[in-house]
């Protein structure tokens, strides 16, 4: 064979693809890809929380004297309401499960219902994240007196509640943390849901079933599991250190 068309042949086979490392379809690789560079994104995120953690410890708030409210109670439970937030995405994650295993039977009906129970676990999700934000925002009505910067003097003020300028938790970098960390999760989420309202359609359309295979689910599925993860991550530094 002539080195010509030994050439030819190679750019032939290399233009072909061939097989897929690990055996796994493109889709999934790129969407393990994706998981992994937001990742270190989080992890970023995460590690820098824990050095100011650590460099203003003495005067960084307690998040269980922060994060103590709970919806129709008037008293204080330190972190109930965000540890059941955390409850209702694991069991999002396990619905997922559950309709990834359906899709691998091509129960349609299966994988319809399982990805409903998901989408309602992560829209609750939200919410309870929203009424999280809304407590810290408007804060105590006894508030707290911090030092503010007011037409370039340092006053003693008694400030109400957090955002990005001063809070009456404690040290302001608390509060830009809390807000861009969990606000860049409450991102992941709600595009998570979105990805699996446009599932559901498919499949009560019966899209997957046509095409044999329910592989979206599954991919869909890893950013769902991905997103619970970081949010276990989230909850054990944020709110447990």
């Amino acid at each position: 064979m002539s080195s010509h068309a030994v050439s030819t042949q190679s750019k032939a086979n290399w233009g072909g693809g061939g097989v897929s490392p690990f055996g796994m379809s493109y889709g999934k690789m790129f969407m393990w890809f994706f998981l992994l560079s937001d990742a270190f994104t989080f992890s970023g995120l995460l590690a820098a929380y824990g050095f100011m953690r650590h460099k203003y410890t003495d005067i960084w708030p307690d998040p269980g004297h922060v994060f103590h409210h709970f919806p129709f109670y008037d008293g204080s439970i330190p972190l109930a309401y965000v540890g059941l937030m955390t409850f209702i995405l694991i069991m999002s994650s396990v619905t997922m499960v559950l309709a990834v295993e359906a899709g691998h039977r091509n129960r349609k009906n299966q994988v319809a219902m399982w990805m409903l129970l998901t989408i309602i676990g992560g829209a609750l999700f939200l919410g309870s994240q929203a009424w999280e934000w809304y407590n810290f925002i408007v804060g105590t009505p006894e508030g707290a007196v911090r030092n503010v910067l007011v037409d370039g003097v340092f006053v003693d003020q008694v400030v109400h509640g957090a955002n990005m300028t001063y809070n009456e938790y404690g040290h302001t970098v608390f509060a830009n943390f809390f807000f861009f960390i969990t606000g860049f999760h409450g991102f992941h989420v709600f595009t998570g849901v979105l990805l699996n309202v446009i599932i559901y359609i498919n499949v009560i359309r019966g899209t997957y079933e046509k095409r044999g295979h329910y592989e979206m689910v599954e991919k869909v599925g890893l950013y769902w599991h991905f997103v619970d993860l970081v949010w276990v991550f989230v909850f054990t530094f944020f709110y447990l250190l």
